[in-house]
């Protein structure tokens, strides 16, 4: 619908509202021992009575067997295609950082502090989780490095991420990333993947060499990696597109990052869900759509902690009933990818998905799960058709053609 202009003139402007809540990383997969997912697991009672409640089913972030970054998991929500927006996560990031100095001819890369072992293999590819009190001096530190012809800026983001901004002329950001996505082996280095971007692998190269030096002494944030190189990003407007004065409230810089540059409203919130959730009922009155995001599943499902993506999961559904004392027209619940604890990564696993409006009545679905989801009228269907969806049951689409 984005990309469509006969679709957009189907959007209407109305006082309705919506409220998109992703819980990142929401599926998961079986426990070998118990043969039941995270969601299956967890104590859910009031996910679980809204499931009943809504329409219900799974939803296909990318293409079936493909694991999505959070990204393209986002922006497929947003009703974007994620296959012809592709969007650097260093661009993201940058987005979502107060006081990052980014222009049209820069390269942003996302940068992970990262420890290696004696060898240069990999031990840890988020340096044990370093709090910001302990990146942020790092990231002075890496400022001082000097790469030739190029110039470079590292920029605090949380914890143990960072931004890094390359300046200069004649940049490209067609370059592979230095993380392998596994442990025990050596980063990789930058490549370029087009000839207009050697010269930009070659700075990157050597402000990862340099960093290295820098960092040495460091027992845990010993190297650094990048990954995601971006130019500046052009995307349609969502609130256009969609005829929405859309908002986001989200305590992560990435998502707040990726909301900025698809045109939402950015709000300001404190740095955990609890303040996400009073920041919504203080501004619900100033917006018809909100995004909401709640990170905590999916950095356990990257942990591999079972046992403590279930507990995230249970937190969440805590927060249920004061999100629907909003009374919105719409409320939607949905994942922008798979993080099962059994793989500790990104998955290509369907995603759970409900959407709840006076006109979803129920449909038998007694559980909010993905065995449960699977069984919806909504069936298995990209993560796209989500946004027409919550438009129609929003009554803020008109009849296509005659």
């Amino acid at each position: 619908m984005i990309d469509n202009a006969d679709l957009r003139e189907c959007a209407v402007k109305t006082d309705s509202k919506i409220i998109l809540l992703v819980a990142d990383g929401l599926g998961g997969a079986p426990h070998p021992k118990t043969r039941k997912s995270e969601l299956e697991t967890a104590h859910l009672p009031n996910l679980n009575a809204l499931a009943g409640q809504s329409a219900c089913g799974l939803t296909i972030p990318v293409a079936p067997g493909i694991a999505p970054g959070s990204g393209p998991g986002h922006l497929a929500l947003f009703g974007y295609d994620p296959l012809k927006y592709v969007i650097g996560r260093g661009a993201l990031e940058a987005f979502g950082v107060d006081g990052i100095d980014f222009k049209v001819g820069d390269v942003v890369a996302r940068g992970n502090f990262s420890t290696v072992d004696s060898d240069g293999k990999l031990l840890d590819r988020r340096a044990g989780r370093i709090l910001s009190e302990q990146s942020a001096p790092l990231c002075h530190e890496l400022n001082k490095i000097k790469v030739d012809g190029v110039e470079s800026r590292v920029y605090p983001v949380k914890d143990y991420r960072f931004v890094l901004r390359l300046r200069g002329t004649g940049l490209s950001d067609a370059l592979t990333e230095t993380d392998p996505q596994r442990l025990g082996i050596e980063p990789l280095p930058v490549k370029a993947k087009a000839p207009e971007a050697e010269k930009t692998a070659k700075a990157a190269n050597q402000f990862v060499h340099k960093a290295r030096q820098v960092l040495m002494e460091e027992k845990q944030a010993n190297t650094v990696m990048l990954r995601g190189f971006s130019g500046m990003p052009d995307l349609p407007s969502f609130g256009e597109a969609f005829k929405l004065t859309p908002a986001a409230i989200a305590a992560y810089p990435m998502y707040r990052g990726l909301a900025a540059i698809v045109g939402m409203k950015v709000l300001r919130t404190g740095a955990d869900f609890d303040a996400e959730v009073k920041t919504l009922h203080a501004r619900y009155q100033d917006h018809d759509f909100f995004f909401i995001h709640y990170k905590y599943a999916d950095a356990a499902g990257e942990d591999g902690d079972f046992d403590g993506k279930v507990k995230a999961l249970e937190d969440l559904d805590k927060y249920i009933p004061r999100l629907l004392d909003l009374k919105p027209d719409v409320f939607m619940v949905a994942g922008d990818h798979s993080t099962p604890a059994i793989l500790a990564a990104h998955s290509w696993h369907p995603v759970p998905f409900l959407l709840h409006s006076r006109l979803t009545l129920g449909e038998g679905i007694e559980a909010f799960h993905e065995k449960a989801c699977a069984l919806g009228s909504l069936g298995a269907m990209p993560a796209t058709s989500i946004m027409p969806l919550a438009l129609a049951h929003a009554g803020k689409l008109a009849k296509f053609g005659a």
